[in-house]
């Protein structure tokens, strides 16, 4: 058998096997709101996107220790990973640290990247409740809210970053 033969036999049993496994596609017919729901990702920096759920520091602290620890470090020190804490007062300096206390303008543009991002190598595999708890515990640590703040759709919009103003306003909802 020749090689080509060889590929093309190998090629034609991944795609039997493949297709098997592939969900059934609807193509040209509307997206219904679950479907939506499925890939919406958007959370604009008024809360708008962000899904039911809620969390805290302490169950943050325990998720922080599972899945993000190893790369940022101990309470967000830094690592392999960037470091998560610290920083402020340094943006105007030489050797800026942009972390969460020192550089990000909202907090549900944090909550947004951690869950399409984090766990590296597992993006969007905890619950909104988990993403919620890791959220609240990055702010803590921050010092931006207080441990027994809890965050949802409702208060994480209302965090006000330090440094918020540090960026040119685009969305027409902020004052």
């Amino acid at each position: 058998m020749s090689r080509l033969s060889s590929l093309s036999v190998i090629y034609v049993c991944l795609a039997a096997c493949t297709s098997a496994q592939l969900p059934e596609t609807r193509w040209g017919e509307p997206a219904d709101a679950d479907d939506i729901l499925g890939v919406s990702l958007t959370v604009l920096p008024d809360g708008t996107g962000l899904p039911i759920g809620s969390g805290d520091p302490q169950s943050g602290q325990a998720l922080y220790v599972t899945h993000c620890q190893s790369c940022h470090g101990e309470k967000g020190s830094g690592g392999i990973g960037v470091a998560l804490v610290g920083g402020k007062g340094t943006l105007a300096s030489t050797a800026p640290l942009k972390t969460i206390g020192s550089y990000w303008p909202y907090a549900t543009t944090l909550y947004d990247y951690t869950r399409r991002a984090m766990p590296y190598g597992a993006p969007m595999s905890l619950s909104a409740d988990d993403y919620y708890a890791l959220t609240a515990y990055l702010l803590y640590i921050n010092n931006i809210v207080s441990e027994d703040e809890i965050m949802d759709r409702e208060t994480l919009p209302l965090v006000r970053m330090p440094n918020r103003d540090g960026f040119v306003n685009m969305w027409s909802f902020e004052d």
